[in-house]
């Protein structure tokens, strides 16, 4: 039994809110100076424990797309690893919540941001777990035009090579990047038939199913030598009417006025939401 245990284990209600929680703290981070699958992976599938953020044993957690931070930190805060209130904080001067993640924060296992280096990374965590006799996971969560990188593909052969079963990709497939929608940039389609040539186990899901999620995360992985990849169908700024499925949204500085309408359309989300 690894010496690090998932301390959690949430029902769905209390699941889905944490996850209102955590929009509500990105929300709440992009109206200020700077602007700007979490819920499932913090509170059902990692084994980690924010009293003990360095244990040799814990699973590890890489978000590749760095620019994601805001959801990370949301998350990290809502676990533990450091206090909501240090949210506020968030862009402002000797702040350590920065637009990419730093190590200095509590369970940021990596720098990250350039894009295509984060699945290299997770492989080199699951590999070093396996050499110590860890049971020891790598999570990645990489953007999809983070997939145009050729270093993404490089290290999926590798790991495929190593037999890395204990590396889990998940890859936020919502079809925009920061210029336009993917398959009018460089086509990534058929995305999961590329991650089986290249010898991973795919499973696609809603990813804003948490059941279809936490099924597939807790279970990875599927087949014994393979490593598992995860594409989660999003879309960006989702449960925002006016935000939602925009290229614009890859970055949102919010005004006040902003903030509140955001705010309120959120709120009606959860409760169109709510069973």
């Amino acid at each position: 039994m690894t010496a690090v245990q998932l301390l959690t284990q949430p029902d769905a209600d209390q699941l889905r809110e944490t996850a209102d929680r955590i929009r509500r703290h990105i929300v709440d981070m992009c109206a200020g100076s700077e602007g700007g699958h979490f819920a499932v992976l913090y509170f059902s599938v990692l084994r980690v424990d924010p009293g003990l953020p360095a244990d040799p044993d814990r699973d590890i957690f890489v978000l590749s797309k760095g620019h994601g931070a805001l959801a990370l930190y949301a998350a990290l805060a809502e676990r533990g690893f450091l206090a909501v209130e240090e949210l506020k904080s968030y862009g402002q001067p000797d702040s350590r919540l920065m637009g990419h993640p730093l190590r200095c924060v509590p369970g940021v296992e990596m720098p990250t941001g350039s894009l295509g280096h984060g699945l290299a990374l997770g492989l080199g965590f699951a590999l070093a777990g396996r050499l110590a006799g860890s049971a020891r996971r790598a999570f990645v969560v990489t953007g999809d035009g983070e997939l145009q990188e050729g270093s993404c593909w490089e290290t999926a052969s590798c790991a495929a090579a190593l037999k890395a079963d204990n590396l889990v990709a998940i890859v936020d497939r919502n079809g925009l990047q920061l210029t336009g929608p993917t398959e009018s940039i460089a086509p990534l389609e058929p995305l999961a038939d590329r991650w089986r040539a290249f010898g991973w186990s795919v499973r696609e899901v809603n990813g804003h199913d948490r059941g279809e999620l936490r099924e597939a995360l807790q279970t990875a992985p599927w087949k014994p030598g393979h490593p598992s990849v995860v594409l989660a169908r999003t879309e960006k700024g989702h449960g925002v009417r006016f935000i939602a499925g925009q290229t614009a949204s890859h970055y949102v500085k919010m005004s006040e006025r902003s903030h509140a309408r955001t705010r309120a359309a959120l709120a009606t989300f959860v409760r169109e939401e709510t069973p």
